[in-house]
């Protein structure tokens, strides 16, 4: 997490399954006035946690609001 935060300068925090060994489920906040610069940082950060060997991403969202 913390990675992920000085590289892409947002805000993440695990939010779900604290207690399950191996699990977490993570949530992560941008804020932009540029659409293109969240779907590309978005896609950046999906491809960075995939690529990790132990990590696998089961399934995201992303809502902008």
């Amino acid at each position: 997490m913390a990675k992920l935060r000085n590289r892409f300068n947002i805000s993440v925090a695990e939010v779900a399954l604290n207690d399950v060994h191996r699990s977490a489920q993570l949530g992560a906040a941008l804020v932009s006035n540029d659409k293109v610069h969240v779907d590309q940082t978005i896609a950046k950060i999906v491809g960075i946690i995939d690529a990790v060997p132990d990590m696998h991403i089961v399934d995201y969202r992303v809502e902008i609001l």
